[in-house]
């Protein structure tokens, strides 16, 4: 009797250990998972990948607002987003390439002192109706090689000139290989491309998501 029992609670152990396995999300390997976590739930990138390069412009002065409107350089996204970004970079990792990340989640406080600097909607979205970006599914990004050298994309991040958009032809061959590798792969299922930013991508299924001001908590050293 008291080996039925023992084994008994062996085997529910087991399947309770399995069951809280499969709810974690597949292919994504995070060091802190939370039990609240979803899709829609804000978490950091670098927690569940270490394949990335971060840039995190609006947390420096080296941005079109010549202004630094990020408290620390963090990138936070919706759970849905990080998954299908890690995907995508799994394809530039097999073509020797990685994603550099210049922009991920921006809380609405953000985007209105954003609006507050530069009150032009040809290069702020207005903060009454909001961005991908303040739904957690939108990332700036570019490609690096082995080396951590950028590809030419052509011009810099937010240059807001027809030189940035993907239907300029004015650039040179290898310009629109390196824009077509990023576009092709980062659209081939889960994003979306801005056709004026060559480093700009939307997550399809965040387009009708929620605007939100969730914050992050700068860590301290």
């Amino acid at each position: 009797m008291r080996f039925f029992l023992k084994y008994s609670l062996v085997i529910v152990f087991l399947v309770f250990m399995i069951s809280c396995n499969s709810t974690r999300a597949v292919g994504v390997n995070s060091k802190n998972p939370l039990p609240q976590e979803n899709d829609t739930t804000f978490v950091k990138l670098k927690d569940y990948s270490s394949d990335f390069v971060y840039d995190m412009k609006y947390a420096t002065t080296d941005n079109f607002l010549k202004a630094k409107v990020y408290d620390c350089a963090e990138c936070f996204l919706r759970l849905k987003t990080v998954k299908a970004l890690i995907l995508a970079n799994k394809e530039f990792l097999k073509k020797g390439y990685r994603i550099k990340l210049f922009d991920c989640y921006r809380p609405l406080d953000i985007q209105k002192q954003m609006w507050t600097i530069v009150p032009n909607p040809k290069y702020v979205a207005d903060p009454t109706k909001g961005s991908i970006h303040n739904r957690g599914g939108a990332v700036d990004i570019t490609l690096v090689d082995k080396n951590g050298n950028e590809l030419d994309m052509g011009t810099s991040f937010d240059h807001f000139g027809i030189e940035a958009s993907h239907h300029y032809e004015k650039v040179s061959d290898k310009v629109k290989k390196n824009r077509n590798l990023l576009k092709s792969i980062m659209t081939k299922r889960y994003f979306n491309s801005f056709d004026s930013e060559w480093w700009h991508y939307n997550l399809k299924a965040a387009l009708n998501d929620k605007l939100s001001n969730v914050k992050w908590n700068c860590e301290t050293k």
